[in-house]
């Protein structure tokens, strides 16, 4: 993912709601949100590295990542795909355990933000140029893009107050959170983050739902969790220009009838 934000509660009923994009050049071979048949996963996957970004698995986990976008931040010439940590993190047999190791051995990979929630706890683990941390995540609204969870980025600002306020039920949500993460206005200049890429395409990569012929955003996924581990993750997909190409939902594992087909 490149944007997401998410209300965490422990002990509610619904103790997940979570909505994010996915940026990326329309040439990577993706398929869209399935149920694979080679793990106990539900998720969309890349096609050329076999990872994904956002998926759930059979066992109420949902593991999530982002890439911290910092040109400073050098990657070894080696490092794996970051996709396949959220493989791992829904397949391993001792999430906490796992997380620890992978906060040792973060340094291999390029920068990344990976969120791993169960229907109880909830972790975030930062793989920047000046700091690698795992914590548990408190109780709350959060948002996250291409830097540390809370980074005061425009659009991240803009979709944490959505999310905020989208306070509609878990069967019709989300509402206010997707129109904001659609929206395609860009940030003005001063409001922000230098990141090193250039203005110009800092500008381009502030809005909320990016549009190009050859990058922009090629998902939107919401996925709510239950304090019994029941998920429901809807994905809408769209192509070069914004173009809507479908929406997919399951629950539980299973497919929807209730998504729209493009």
């Amino acid at each position: 993912m490149c944007l997401l934000a998410f209300d965490w509660q422990p002990g509610a009923p619904t103790p997940l709601r979570l909505i994010g994009n996915r940026d990326e050049f329309y040439a990577r071979p993706t398929a869209g949100l399935h149920a694979w048949d080679d793990a106990p996963i539900t998720g969309g996957r890349d096609l050329e590295a076999g990872g994904t970004w956002l998926a759930v698995n059979r066992h109420g986990v949902l593991a999530t990542l982002t890439n911290v976008r910092d040109p400073a931040l050098i990657a070894p010439p080696d490092a794996p795909s970051r996709g396949e940590l959220v493989v791992q993190a829904l397949t391993c047999e001792d999430l906490p355990a796992w997380l620890e190791q992978l906060a040792e051995s973060a340094p291999r990979y390029a920068g990344f933000n990976l969120l791993v929630a169960t229907p109880t706890q909830m972790w975030h683990l930062h793989r920047g140029r000046e700091r690698t941390a795992l914590h548990e995540v408190p109780r709350g609204v959060h948002a996250l893009s291409n830097a540390d969870l809370n980074s005061p980025w425009p659009k991240t600002v803009r979709l944490h107050q959505a999310v905020a306020q989208d306070t509609t039920p878990p069967v019709t949500w989300p509402n206010i959170s997707h129109h904001v993460i659609q929206q395609t206005h860009e940030a003005p200049a001063q409001a922000l983050p230098n990141t090193g890429v250039g203005m110009a395409l800092e500008q381009r990569l502030s809005a909320a739902f990016i549009v190009g012929d050859t990058y922009g955003t090629r998902a939107t996924t919401w996925v709510t969790l239950d304090h019994q581990g029941n998920s429901a993750i809807t994905e809408q997909r769209f192509g070069p220009h914004g173009y809507f190409q479908g929406e997919t939902a399951f629950v539980d594992g299973q497919p929807s009838r209730n998504a729209a087909q493009g």
